[in-house]
């Protein structure tokens, strides 16, 4: 009997503010240790946390973006637990009055083997705000940890998912959407390096029919190779485990990239072991449906609503996706078109076709391309009206690629434009009819495979440049007879 898989994932995103949840000082990467550890982050004596307003906007912003309820209360909460990066003994977040709630997320499961690629939509438990705690630093001390508390205050959304997913593709599918739609709304620069985007992942396993299984807690995943590395021997591990009679423990544990293993860091806590209770210092906090309403006004077209508008507009469901894997490429397709209108399927060939595949090379992301949309869209306007042949647009963007430039200049200027001229085409043709004889003989006895022969000599002998479409007419017509 097959094992079934449960996994639900808590993400932790922190949000893009200049100052801490709670306090003025500065959430930027990179300072001096303990430089950005304020009072308020440490709750010194004689301090009183502010809430910044710009965390609760972004959190219903994602609210809104999911179809979540947005709670008109929520409050805030102490969470107390002893770690030596936290130094206030609790850490302010929120436990049975969450801000958001109850949502949902659409996700594109790839294909697996036999298994085609399909949609699934992962239930939203909650998403509540929280501070974060500091870092401890292990491996520049010998002996010894560090302690860095510049951290300590950061504003984060923890987003927690209902175990809807039933596989490690699916928990990475889910994660890319979430990792996708925090930075297309503005709320997470989703920096998985600078722990911007980290993901748990809750996984159990039971036989189909049967009670949810004891779950174990993946802590503090940072990719999604290693989000899908650490289920799946997590899982295999779960698995073996039961089959050899023995059973599973609730615990939190760590994947170890090095060995592909997950182990122990502690047995998992329940809710009731935190001794929540609501933090005196912060009031309530009350959200207006105006404020919500000011909020919506911000928000930009949502991924899954340009999917479905590129597709109406004749693209295929994996291009759509392709082109919305991230608001950048959204706007680079969107900006290239406008420079093209009415080419639509070219535009989009060429973005996930040419300028992708010099992206991958050079190891750039969009955002960094050194073509823009607008000079791409020059080049599809060129094959569009038939100036430049494709070859002949591959070599332009080549060019503008390595050297940037007009592509109406670098036509000019390289000899690049397409021969549309029927004399000339005509002339090209009758004297490699002239020197083929045998073969336009073979031709007309029935090899029609030949065609692509003189197709081939022909864009030879006008190096590259003939109409294509008048080239081939005009050889249809000569070879005929």
């Amino acid at each position: 009997m097959q094992w079934e898989i449960v996994i639900g994932l808590e993400v932790h995103a922190q949000l893009s503010t200049n100052s801490k949840i709670f306090s003025g000082a500065s959430t930027a990467f990179g300072a001096e240790p303990n430089t950005q550890a304020d009072a308020v982050s440490l709750a010194l004596p004689g301090v009183l946390p502010v809430l910044n307003k710009g965390a609760v906007e972004r959190a219903i912003k994602f609210g809104l973006a999911t179809g979540a309820h947005i709670a008109p209360r929520s409050v805030f909460a102490r969470k107390n637990y002893f770690y030596p990066d936290l130094p206030k003994g609790y850490q302010i977040s929120q436990m049975d009055l969450p801000v958001v709630g109850q949502g949902q997320l659409t996700i594109q499961v790839p294909a697996q083997g036999k298994q085609p690629a399909y949609e699934k939509v992962v239930r939203l438990t909650r998403a509540h705000l929280e501070e974060d705690a500091g870092k401890s630093l292990h491996e520049d001390f010998h002996g010894m940890s560090g302690i860095d508390l510049n951290r300590a205050g950061t504003p984060l959304l923890e987003i927690v998912s209902e175990p809807d997913m039933r596989s490690a593709a699916e928990a990475v599918a889910y994660a890319k959407a979430l990792h996708t739609l925090v930075q297309w709304i503005g709320i997470c620069d989703g920096n998985m390096q600078e722990g911007s985007f980290r993901c748990d992942a809750n996984v159990s396993v039971h036989k189909p029919g049967t009670p949810f299984g004891t779950r174990r807690e993946i802590k503090n995943l940072n990719s999604f190779r290693f989000l899908e590395q650490a289920i799946n021997y997590e899982v295999q591990h779960q698995i073996a485990t039961l089959e050899d009679g023995g059973s599973i423990q609730q615990a939190t544990v760590l994947f170890d990239p090095d060995t592909g293993e997950t182990r122990v860091m502690r047995t998992k806590e329940d809710a009731h072991d935190y001794r929540y209770f609501p933090d005196p210092d912060l009031l309530p906090l009350e959200i207006s449906e105006e404020w919500k309403q000011q909020v919506a006004a911000t928000l930009p077209e949502l991924p899954h609503t340009k999917q479905a508008r590129y597709q109406e507009q004749g693209l295929s469901a994996y291009d759509a996706s392709v082109l919305t894997s991230s608001r950048a490429m959204a706007d680079f397709f969107e900006a290239a078109l406008a420079e093209a209108p009415g080419q639509t399927k070219m535009c989009a060939n060429w973005i996930i076709g040419e300028v992708s595949a010099q992206l991958n090379r050079d190891n750039l992301d969009i955002a960094q391309c050194p073509i823009t949309a607008s000079q791409l869209g020059g080049i599809l306007k060129r094959i569009a009206d038939g100036t430049v042949s494709n070859s002949g647009a591959k070599e332009v963007f080549r060019i503008m690629w390595a050297e940037g430039g007009d592509a109406d200049a670098i036509i000019e200027a390289k000899g690049l434009k397409q021969v549309s001229d029927s004399g000339a085409i005509e002339k090209i043709v009758d004297e490699i009819i002239a020197a083929n004889t045998d073969k336009v003989a073979e031709y007309r006895s029935g090899k029609d495979k030949l065609f692509g022969f003189f197709v081939g000599l022909a864009m030879k002998a006008s190096k590259g440049q003939a109409n294509p479409a008048q080239l081939n007419e005009v050889l249809k017509k000569k070879l005929a007879g």
